[in-house]
């Protein structure tokens, strides 16, 4: 993602970002309204409203944004913080992944859209591990394009196009979607891969309990 349009992406949000701020709502809060959001968007896609489904789901995305930018700005940020949010982002992307396979499965015609799911799953995973695990053990890594911001705003503009495919080319539909499926299993497999080398070329053979060269420690950070 362009950083301009990720960078005016978040300036739209910062009146909402302050307001939370000044009523000191605490991250978590919002952590967890917007897991609840993105299961609702999910549960949406499993009954066969799609659009509906995907305007949720990019709110929920949204959240997640959110969350963030408060914990820093109120001072809130804590280790359980950051362990938190990271683990209900895992769940949620799982559950609107599976609301995606159990969509398609049904429809004949794209029997294999099933596979294209599961690897966009299984690549939107192994970013977000490979990430964790490096930082457990000290180590920077933030190589590659397809990180979770991407992969939501990339999602979510997929599916809000099928309503204009959907008059413009209506056998084309699912167009937009299944591209942004298909370049997320593409390009978050490509990205856990390069954070795999990323590691491998400052990790390897360095003792497990012997510190890192100096430029490539993960500074410890919270929330």
């Amino acid at each position: 993602m362009p950083d301009w349009f990720k960078n005016g992406f978040v300036r739209l949000l910062n009146p909402v970002v302050g307001a939370l701020v000044r009523h000191r709502v605490h991250p978590n809060l919002i952590s967890s309204f917007g897991f609840l959001v993105t299961l609702a968007g999910a549960i949406l896609i499993f009954r066969r409203s799609i659009v509906a489904g995907m305007v949720v789901f990019l709110l929920g995305g949204m959240m997640d944004i959110l969350d963030g930018r408060v914990a820093r700005e109120t001072g809130l940020a804590s280790k359980f913080g950051s362990f938190y949010d990271s683990t209900l982002d895992r769940v949620s992307e799982i559950v609107v992944y599976f609301s995606l396979y159990a969509y398609f499965r049904p429809l004949p015609s794209f029997w294999w859209v099933g596979y294209v799911v599961i690897l966009a799953m299984v690549g939107s995973l192994m970013v977000s591990y490979t990430r964790a695990k490096a930082e457990a053990l000290g180590v920077d890594c933030k190589v590659g394009t397809m990180q979770r911001p991407e992969r939501v705003v990339l999602l979510g503009v997929g599916g809000l196009l099928i309503p204009v495919f959907d008059v413009i080319a209506p056998e084309w539909r699912y167009a937009p979607l299944l591209l942004a499926l298909a370049l997320i299993a593409a390009l978050a497999n490509i990205t856990a891969i390069e954070r795999i080398y990323s590691v491998y070329k400052v990790a390897r053979g360095v003792p497990l309990d012997a510190p890192l060269p100096a430029p490539h420690r993960q500074a410890e950070k919270g929330r």
